[in-house]
Order: structure tokens, then C-alpha cells, then sequence
């Protein structure tokens, strides 16, 4: 046989390596997105994402529309209500923090156009005063909301850990509120109606933002008013109690009565027996109506504080 040349009778055998299974399942992860170094490839495209510690990624704005919820990790359940949960979720990518709302829609056509409703404010409203909206999802029969985490929970929450909040606090925290409220009421033409400490959210910079927009009107003319009896009746304004109609106002009643509890720890509005509390809530509607209202203790109190707290 000649050098170089191949005898056809003898057969080559060559011998490969096991297949690495594991090198590509390495990077995959369970919501079916690629990773290798700082190239990540999902169903939504390509992107690279930096790995270096001291350039971390940058935060996620609600103009970039990047997120998915595949791309968030479930931390924990930090609210529940009668029709879905809120979630603490984590960016896998950013390790960015979000709360997401799941909202199931097995529930009555009221509930279902409060949700709309709610879906519609949240994707128009651009307001450092207003929790953001990220992004909204429908799937498997219900509702995904990305919103913004205020990581110190709600100004409940953080009333009842502090029982009262001294003046110069109310003021930072008010100041806060009010320009959400101007936001909501001249630019958007917007009647929260369900404003209560429960729905105004704080975080560890001490910015204090509206959320939750599910009672809340839009109005569809300048002259503000409405005639729908919906929201938490504690701190209702005495025209919605009546069925009068209401306007802008109705918000700022609220707002006081927020502040005059977080200056006292208490209610404002205090039931006939202080130990037994309202026996129903159609006394302390009567009482709203009815009554004189509640006013700041020049004893407590700072004339200032007491004069704001009676311009309401």
C-alpha cells in the first residue's frame, strides 16, 4: 500500500465522549431561559446582563417593559385579600424587588371592572407620589400586577408598631400625600375614595406613596363630582355617607382623619362605650354624619397642626 493512502477493507473506529448532559441543563433554568456569563437568551430575546459587582445592572423602569414572570423568584406572601394575594418576587436577573399582585377573576362584574379600573390608573400614572406600575399579565385565569415594593409596608402597619407619629413626621408625611393627591385630582381628574393608612405605602427612604385604586373614579368632567357609594366607610367624608354627591374633598376628609389618628393613636371618631368600640357600622356612620368634626386638642398639639386639622 502506497503511504498515504487509506485501506477501504479496515474500518475506523472513533471513539467520542459521553455527552455532558449536565453542561447545558447548568444554565437553564425552570422558566426556560438560557444563561452563560452575561448572556441571557429567553423567550422575550436576547440581552446582556453585567456580572461584575461593582457595576451592578441598572434598576428596571416601568418604560423599559423588559419583565416577565417567568424572570421572578416568590419570596413570600405579604398581603391577602378576598380576591388574590400580593407577593414579595425578586428579579432573577437584577435581583431587583417587586410586589406582584395576583388578582383571581372568578369573582362578581362589580369586582371585575374595579379591576379594570384599577388596571387603567396604574398604566397611566407617572407620579413619585403614586406606586408605580410595572407591567400586567393575564394568565390561567388571573391577573398579574408588577408594582413598585415599598419595603416598609403600609403606614398601618407602621402605626400600630409606633402608636403615634410626632407632628414634624405628619408634616414630611403629609406633604407627601397631598402632592399625590394634586397629581391624582387636577392632572388625572381621579377621586381615590378609598384613602386609609392601609393604602398608603412607606419605604426605608421614608417616601410615602398612594396605592390601591380599585374603589377609585374617574372623572370624566372638570366639575369633580360623583355619586357612587363605594370605598371604607371609617373614613368616608359625611356627603358620600348621605348620598350627596362628593367631589376632590372627599380625599382631603380622608387625609385628616389619617392624620388626627396617627397624631393620637386613636380613631377620631369614638364609639359611645371606648372599650366595646362600634356596634355596627351604621352607628359610626350616624356619628359621621351627624357629629361635629373631629378636632386636634390645643393641649396635644401645636396651633398650627390644629388649624390644619380644622381647615379640613
Amino acid at each position: 500500500m502506497k503511504k498515504g493512502c487509506l485501506n477501504p477493507n479496515v474500518t475506523l473506529k472513533l471513539s467520542l465522549p459521553p455527552p455532558d448532559e449536565v453542561s447545558f441543563a447548568k444554565f437553564l433554568t425552570q422558566s426556560g431561559t438560557f444563561k452563560d456569563g452575561d448572556l441571557l437568551v429567553n423567550r422575550d430575546g436576547v440581552r446582556v446582563v453585567s456580572q461584575t459587582e461593582s457595576e451592578p445592572p441598572p434598576p428596571i423602569t416601568p418604560s423599559d417593559n423588559q419583565l416577565s414572570l417567568a424572570d421572578m423568584d416568590m419570596v413570600k406572601v405579604i398581603g391577602k385579600g378576598s380576591s388574590g394575594i400580593v407577593q414579595l418576587v425578586q428579579h432573577k436577573w437584577t435581583s431587583q424587588f417587586f410586589a406582584l399582585k395576583v388578582i383571581r377573576m372568578n369573582i362578581e362584574e362589580s369586582s371585575r371592572k374595579a379591576i379594570a379600573q384599577e388596571l387603567k390608573i396604574n398604566q397611566s400614572s407617572q407620579c413619585p407620589y403614586v406606586v408605580m406600575s410595572y407591567q400586567s399579565f393575564y394568565e390561567n385565569g388571573a391577573i398579574s400586577i408588577i408594582l413598585e415594593y415599598m419595603d416598609g409596608g403600609s403606614l398601618a402597619d407602621f402605626l400600630k408598631s409606633v402608636k403615634t407619629i410626632p407632628e414634624p413626621y405628619l408634616a414630611a408625611i403629609c406633604k407627601q400625600v397631598l402632592r399625590g393627591l394634586l397629581y391624582l385630582h387636577h392632572q388625572k381628574h381621579i377621586i381615590h375614595r378609598d384613602l386609609k393608612p392601609s393604602n398608603l405605602l412607606v419605604n426605608h427612604r421614608g417616601e410615602v406613596k398612594i396605592t390601591d385604586f380599585g374603589v377609585s373614579a374617574i372623572m370624566q368632567s372638570t366639575s369633580g363630582q360623583a355619586n357612587s357609594f363605594v370605598g371604607t366607610y371609617n373614613y368616608m367624608s359625611p356627603e358620600r355617607i348621605s348620598g350627596g354627591k362628593y367631589g376632590y374633598k372627599s380625599d382631603i376628609w380622608s387625609l385628616g382623619l389619617i392624620l388626627l389618628e396617627c397624631a393620637t393613636g386613636q380613631f377620631p371618631f369614638s364609639p359611645p362605650e371606648l372599650d366595646e368600640g362600634w356596634t355596627n357600622v351604621y352607628e359610626l356612620m350616624e356619628a359621621i354624619v351627624d357629629h361635629p368634626p373631629p378636632s386636634a386638642s390645643p393641649d396635644q398639639f401645636s396651633p398650627e397642626f390644629c388649624s390644619f386639622i380644622s381647615a379640613w
